[in-house]
């Protein structure tokens, strides 16, 4: 008869993708336990629990979507916990953990290892070197955007607009969408600012850095921002003149595609809401709130333009730019740029006539091409379930509405039409599903929940014909 394994050893016998999905959903469960108390809400009554779960879920998942306005609702106890989460849930609880313990100089294990690996999507090898520059860079990144931030807050707020910027520079990086200037105007989000540059650029880039991804910051921060930092982790250290190296595969896929969408959704935003949303801004503030909304709907979730008054084909349109959503290990969700890219490439390859996926005349392996399709397919399937229980189940919502909503949530970007307040508990419960799904990865989610330790099949198969197209 077995010995009973301890909590601790039943711990580290967790695959690393199953033990990434728990831990965010005990975030999540401390999260709504905290939001549900008395000491969160600004009237001092007890926050029903499903709109403290799905307002949990939004910070950790760094969404944005809310049930209650962030301000009118949570008082500065409960505003902290859900900065606390949008924190955490964007850089991940295992980078978070596991990248202090580098920065406090203590050796990571190999189940550290491991689980920082499959939450970066680095090597081994570089995790330690990988957890520090993802560390460094997010809080220089979101204390630089607080300080500018307070040149505008500031002198319009007083003291209390510091906390506006620590919350919005945070918020933005993440990609998280929350905001607390619902005194200005409730769940009217960034609207108030879509013509002040300061504001709107400066959450807009931070948006960007964020939506990166950790390993094309990294790339970029050691072999273009200070290249001379290379030499500290080399194994000669008798050589000082650094290598000219140059960015990796990835990054450059990554650096294109960013820009690429940045540019068609600027220019698609400002032609389809000319004169429509933006009819009351002059032109050069409609290039900027155009530009920031591009930035803003594949993930981030601030909105300068009101999105229940957009026409049907820029609500359309945004659908498409929130499933692409972020970079791979980023702040933001969706299905990815380098997913798109890869699906977009293995069809012009095969248009072609190649067997092989071929881009920027490197050859795409097939299980990156196998998995594209596969994150692609789950995404789908996740944004119909709610988009179908909220249309049938809410009267007045059309299936538009919904879902635009569903890949909102799925995306982790957070922008709504305005329905999400009036949404039933099992439209609610939805979207929470898609939300954490999306945060974790569709194929992680699937992982974590079907992964059996030890069973690898090793018998050759027939091979199966059949015909497509």
């Amino acid at each position: 008869m077995k010995e009973p394994l301890s909590i601790g050893k039943r711990i580290k016998n967790i695959a690393p993708v199953r033990l990434i999905v728990i831990s965010f959903a005990v975030v999540i469960l401390i999260g709504a336990a905290l939001l549900t108390l008395p000491i969160s809400a600004r009237d001092g009554q007890v926050t029903n629990f499903v709109d403290a779960l799905f307002t949990a879920t939004s910070a950790t998942c760094v969404t944005g979507l809310v049930v209650v306005d962030t301000w009118t609702h949570f008082n500065g106890f409960g505003q902290a916990v859900i900065l606390f989460l949008i924190q955490v849930g964007g850089l991940g609880i295992v980078t978070f953990t596991t990248g202090f313990t580098v920065l406090m100089r203590r050796k990571l294990s190999l189940k550290d290892m491991m689980l920082a690996s499959e939450n970066t999507s680095g090597s081994g090898l570089e995790i330690p070197r990988l957890l520090k520059t993802i560390l460094v860079f997010t809080l220089t990144a979101e204390l630089i955007g607080a300080l500018i931030l307070m040149i505008r807050f500031v002198p319009k707020f007083g003291g209390y607009g510091i906390w506006i910027s620590i919350f919005l520079a945070v918020s933005g990086y993440c990609n998280a969408g929350f905001d607390i200037l619902g005194f200005e105007l409730k769940d009217g989000s960034l609207i108030n600012y879509a013509g002040d540059p300061l504001v709107s650029v400066t959450l807009a880039l931070l948006i960007i850095l964020g939506g990166l991804g950790f390993i094309a910051i990294s790339d970029v921060y050691f072999k273009k921002a200070f290249p001379h930092i290379q030499r500290i982790y080399r194994r000669n250290k008798m050589q000082v003149k650094p290598k000219k190296v140059g960015l990796n595969f990835h990054t450059q896929v990554v650096l294109i595609t960013t820009a690429t969408l940045l540019v068609i959704g600027t220019g698609v935003i400002l032609l389809c809401e000319w004169d429509n949303t933006m009819a009351h801004l002059n032109w050069g503030e409609k290039i900027n709130a155009a530009f920031f909304q591009s930035a803003s709907a594949r993930t981030a979730g601030f909105a300068s333009i009101s999105i229940g008054d957009e026409r049907s084909i820029t609500q359309v349109f945004t659908i498409l730019l929130m499933f692409i959503g972020a970079s791979s290990a980023s702040t933001g969700g969706g299905i990815k740029t380098t997913t798109l890219v890869v699906l977009l490439a293995t069809v012009f390859s095969v248009m072609r006539g190649n067997e092989d996926t071929v881009l920027m005349r490197r050859m795409i392996d097939k299980a990156t091409v196998y998995r594209a399709l596969a994150i692609t397919f789950a995404g789908m399937i996740i944004v119909a379930v709610p988009a179908v229980i909220i249309e049938t189940t809410n009267h007045n919502v059309g299936f538009l509405a919904s879902l635009f909503e569903s890949v909102s949530a799925f995306s982790t970007t957070g922008l709504t039409t305005g329905i999400t307040s009036t949404l039933n508990i099992a439209s609610k419960l939805a979207l929470v599903f898609a939300m954490f799904a999306g945060r974790v990865g569709p194929v992680s989610f699937a992982l974590a929940i079907v992964i059996r330790k030890g069973r690898h099949s090793s018998s050759v198969l027939p091979e199966g014909k059949i015909i497509v197209g």
